[in-house]
Parts: structure tokens; sequence; C-alpha cells
């Protein structure tokens, strides 16, 4: 093998080499960027609502998901969180969306949290993911709590949420659905 074909190919691996580097590193940054914002959106939920630390803590586990979404008649949101094992200590990183038609205006970041009774339960909303239906009303900042989810395989789970900014007005017809994210996992 002649010395130009020899560096060609080494050229060639380093260059695959340096790109999983890189996209490795990339993934890295991401993850630890939707750790900071689940941190920060947990700690914003204690603060509203004190006792769901003790909730969360006794929980199998939980998740929280910031999206951000827009609306006028039809509307849509999209976001990604964390779904934590308060046993094994694992994360997952989930997305999740939304899509919404009605008498609706309005944009907002609005942050979730899904508190997970059962093992069961977090194992089925990590690997089957999580859908839910219904109507939709105001919201401007405010922390609401909703008991059971439409989708069978979640009915125990509680979840919470919180609109950080903006405001969305109206009814309705919305559904949402939770998943893997397979590129941070």
């Amino acid at each position: 093998m002649n010395l130009s074909k020899l560096l060609t190919i080494g050229a060639v691996a380093l260059s695959f080499a340096a790109g999983n580097a890189l996209g490795q590193d990339e993934k890295a940054k991401k993850q630890a960027e939707i750790r900071k914002v689940t941190q920060a959106s947990l700690q914003k939920f204690y603060k509203a609502k004190p006792e769901l630390k003790g909730d969360v803590e006794k929980a199998s586990g939980y998740a929280v998901l910031t999206t951000y979404g827009l609306s006028f008649i039809i509307g849509g949101a999209g976001g990604k969180g964390i779904a934590y094992d308060n046993k094994t200590k694992k994360e997952v990183f989930m997305h999740l969306a939304q899509a919404s038609a009605g008498a609706q205006v309005g944009i907002a970041e609005t942050e979730t949290l899904f508190v997970f009774p059962t093992q069961k339960a977090l194992d089925n909303f990590v690997d089957k993911g999580w859908e839910a239906s219904g109507t939709a009303g105001v919201q401007a900042g405010a922390a609401g709590k909703s008991v059971g989810a439409a989708g069978g395989a979640t009915q125990d789970t509680l979840y919470y949420t919180l609109t950080k900014n903006g405001l969305q007005v109206g009814v309705a017809i919305a559904g949402t659905k939770v998943w893997k994210d397979k590129e941070l996992n």
C-alpha cells in the first residue's frame, strides 16, 4: 500500500473519530441543559406547592417536562424533559408534543410534573409513552392538579402544570404524547 492511500485512510478514520467525539460532546451538552431546566422546574413546583417534595420523594419516580407552545384556533407545543426512577436513580430523557383545536388563542411556556406512585406507572410512562386528551381553560402562571389520565396505562399518575410565561385562553380539544428521546438516551 502506498503512502498516499495510507494517509487517506488515516484521515478518513480520524475524521470519523473526531465527528463521533463532537457528537458525544453535543449530546452531553444537551443532556446537561435538560437536567438544569428540569431541576429548576422541580424547585418551582416545590415553591408553589411545598407538599409536592414529599410526594415526589415517596413516589416510585417522577418526570418533569417543559414545553413551548402557540395557539390560534389550532395550537401546538413541543418540549423535552426527564423521567427519573427514585429507586434505581436512572434518568430517561423524554419528548413531549401537544396538538389542539378549538376556540383558543395564546402563547405559553409550560412545565409539567408527573408523579408516579407505582413502579408500574413509571415503567409504562417510560416504555410505552403517555397520551392524554381533553379540554383546556385559562392558564396564566397558575399551578393546577389533575389526577389520572386518558389512555389506560397511566391511570394512577398524578400530574401538575405551571405556566411559566405567557397566557393561554380558550376551550379546545387537545392531545398530548410523551415518548423516549432516542438521540439523548
